[in-house]
């Protein structure tokens, strides 16, 4: 594995290249919410509904998991944690499919979607234009959690350190994806490459079809989501040998697991209760995510920080028109 570099340092530099001393400022962060949500306690997520008549309590919860290659596998994966959550809050439970991050958005937004896990970059869109409330996210059983950017090609490709890929063929997954294209954007030119300036960047759509490039030779080399490729090659899907790691950062936060800020209050500790209590072992969900035993409590305001500044250096804004771009 070659050219490791602390992300902590990293992205410090690449943050005062990109931003000043706009990060440099010791200030408090203000909500983004659209205009129909408050922020009452600064917590950056939507407040309930001061209304009582506001707050939905359905008799079937609508839940969705991360736009994946084929949601069909992942809807039998789920099937022990939407049994675990129907047994714990007394409702029926619907898996939803859904065909990009902002369809499922758009769904929350609209009502249609209860609970969902938002992938890494598209959660802040979630919070500031559905009002989702994230509360958990996948860890370990000593709390760690998280997945790493790493930027795969051919192993026998010509690759050897993040400088050579420029004038490569690049794809990154698409505009809104965390390690797939804002992080990258935010921390290669530090690492000596600057996207769409050295080399240009081409959108594959995800990161499994990143991957799937890289290996076909379709493109020199891809940034993607560590959790993403070990799952693919758990399945199968490529061989290990035929790539290589030309270099991954720390862990960033990993899919959010969020509720619709309009749920009724008992209804949302219900769901968190059935999160929190669900147990992964001799499940297809813990065959699925190796390494993680449980969810952990998480909030927006903290574990995203750093996702936030990465986005703010690459001039997101959290606006229909900055979801539709995605």
């Amino acid at each position: 594995m070659l050219g490791k570099t602390a992300l902590g340092t990293t992205f410090l530099a690449a943050i005062a290249l990109a931003a000043g001393a706009a990060f440099a400022q010791d200030t408090e962060e203000m909500a983004a919410l659209d205009s129909q949500y408050t922020d009452a306690d600064g917590d950056l997520v939507a407040d309930a509904p001061a209304d009582a008549n506001a707050l939905k309590n359905p008799d079937t919860l609508v839940f969705a998991y991360t736009p994946v290659e084929d949601p069909a596998i992942y809807e039998d994966i789920w099937n022990p944690f939407i049994e675990h959550l129907e047994e714990v809050t007394g409702k029926d439970v619907q898996f939803f499919a859904v065909q990009s991050n902002s369809a499922e958005v758009e769904a929350m937004r609209s009502g249609r979607l209860h609970i969902a896990g938002f992938s890494t970059g598209p959660t802040p869109f979630a919070v500031n234009l559905a009002g989702a409330v994230p509360f958990a996210i996948m860890g370990s059983e000593d709390g760690q959690f998280g997945y790493k950017l790493q930027i795969y090609t051919q192993a026998d490709s010509d690759i050897k350190e993040v400088p050579d890929m420029a004038g490569k063929r690049i794809a990154h997954t698409s505009p809104t994806s965390n390690s797939g294209n804002l992080a990258p954007r935010a921390l290669f030119p530090a690492l000596g490459v600057v996207p769409d300036q050295d080399y240009d960047v081409t959108y594959s759509g995800s990161h499994d079809q990143s991957m799937l490039g890289v290996v076909a030779g379709d493109y020199d080399a891809a940034p993607v989501a560590s959790e993403v490729v070990d799952r693919m090659a758990e399945r199968g899907l490529y061989d290990p040998a035929e790539v290589r790691i030309v270099w991954e950062s720390d862990p960033f936060p990993t899919t959010s697991y969020a509720y619709a800020h309009d749920l009724a209050p008992e209804l949302k500790e219900k769901i968190k209760e059935a999160f929190f209590s669900f147990d992964f072992a001799g499940t297809a969900l813990g065959e699925e995510f190796t390494g993680v035993s449980k969810f952990i409590p998480i909030t927006y305001k903290d574990q995203w920080k750093v996702i936030r500044q990465i986005q703010k250096a690459n001039g997101v804004e959290y606006t229909p028109e900055g979801l539709a771009a995605e």
